[in-house]
């Protein structure tokens, strides 16, 4: 029985995919190297948040089913690779992933497939990477026997206005012919779609949309360093800014940046660039004010915790909200990590409160939960609030008996110091 699509890689960017293709009506299959995530998507259960359990059994219903057996994609006409592409331990770009899955690919690659790749990565990674692995095994010829395409995921968890049907598409072909499959393809179930010149535009535009936050937020990070310095309301500086309905788009400052795109992409680009000897010099310089941050704000909480007379290894600090971005349960990278790292470092007790991140592990060691806010309260000497979840009632937080350090501009009060 063959398939409309089979996507690899069944995280927060392949399950909103396969969701939105079974919604749309196409036949949709799963392949996960993870055992774990397929057994839970079979029976029902979903890992990614935004995606529900009542969504999944929704897709099982329209026929949807994961595998971990890689020979399943022989019976799709399309495959899209949605693997992550993350760092390694020196910094610079692991396409490891992309690899595995192209190698899946290939072996099971037949003429008139069209291939895609959604994973971010630098430009040129659909030629210089996937096609040589896919050609190179399968003897076919992309744009001559089978289409491949690039085509950047646009997911933004948390976002109920914007989902994968009417955010807007970028797709790419190593051919025109090749774009001309994957527009028919994504046209099933994606009202708008941009068609790139070509898959290295289409690479470096996604590229370039995250590192475009990444430095904007480096640089309201860095005007709040110094409105600290010279005591300056920095919130008051942005709620002016922001006033001006145009040439102005507003960004806030915090502890740092999280996630799986804003602190890597900006790295994929500077090492494609610096191989090529091309130097980005504003990424440098971002990717060092981010660095910052966290130690920022636990110097702001070594000052806080000084006023109130309490010793650091006598202190006990609560961090409120370790997930990367509001209202998600997604906490890789997140500046909570090296906030709770630098705090211990101090001899701090440190405990976390997040209805979304049942667990947080940090340096290794899991970090202590508090399932309760009002038993996370009254047990501080100091609440940092990291991450604004729409469940923080600032009023709870003002009216609490501990110190409150507020790095997301949200809270008033006597007892509240901002970032």
């Amino acid at each position: 029985m063959t398939a409309d699509l089979a996507v690899i890689g069944l995280g927060h960017v392949g399950l909103p995919l396969a969701r939105a293709a079974c919604a749309a009506g196409l036949t949709t299959l799963g392949y996960d190297v993870s055992d774990a995530v397929v057994t839970g998507l079979n029976g029902g259960r979903s890992h990614v948040g935004g995606v529900r359990d009542g969504d999944v059994a929704a897709m099982r219903a329209a026929g949807f089913s994961a595998t971990s057996d890689a020979a399943a994609l022989r019976r799709a006409d399309t495959v899209v690779i949605c693997v992550p592409t993350g760092l390694g331990a020196d910094g610079t770009p692991d396409l490891s992933a992309v690899r595995a899955a192209s190698r899946a690919v290939a072996r099971c690659l037949r003429p008139g497939m069209l291939v895609v790749l959604e994973s971010t990565s630098y430009p040129g990674t659909t030629e210089e990477v996937v096609r040589p692995v896919l050609e190179g095994s399968s003897g076919l010829r992309a744009g001559a026997d089978f289409h491949l395409a690039y085509s950047p995921q646009r997911i933004d968890p948390g976002n109920r206005r914007f989902g994968v049907r009417n955010t807007p598409k970028v797709v790419s072909g190593c051919t025109p012919l090749c774009a001309k499959h994957a527009v028919a393809f994504y046209g099933r179930f994606v009202e708008t779609l941009v068609v790139s010149r070509g898959t290295r535009e289409a690479e470096m535009a996604k590229l370039l949309e995250n590192t475009y936050r990444y430095v904007n937020i480096a640089l309201v990070d860095e005007v709040a360093l110094y409105c600290d310095r010279t005591g300056i309301d920095v919130w008051d500086v942005l709620y002016c800014a922001g006033t001006k309905p145009f040439g102005f788009a507003p960004f806030r400052p915090g502890a740092g940046v999280g996630g799986h795109c804003i602190p890597v992409d900006p790295r994929y680009l500077a090492a494609k660039a610096g191989a090529e000897g091309f130097s980005f010099r504003m990424l440098a310089a971002a990717h060092e004010v981010l660095s910052r941050m966290p130690a920022h704000v636990v110097g702001r909480a070594a000052g806080l915790l000084d006023e109130l007379g309490t010793p650091p290894d006598r202190a006990s600090v609560v961090l409120l909200g370790v997930a990367y971005k509001p209202d998600v349960a997604d906490a890789r990278e997140s500046p909570a990590g090296p906030v709770a790292s630098g705090l211990r470092a101090r001899g701090v007790s440190v405990r976390y409160h997040d209805p979304h991140v049942p667990e947080f592990t940090v340096d290794g060691v899991p970090l202590a939960r508090v399932e309760s806010l009002p038993e996370a309260l009254e047990g501080a000497d100091l609440a940092i609030l990291l991450q604004d979840h729409s469940c923080y009632d600032m009023t709870t937080l003002t009216r609490a008996e501990c110190a409150l350090l507020d790095t997301r501009g949200k809270a008033a009060g006597p007892r509240v110091t901002l970032l």
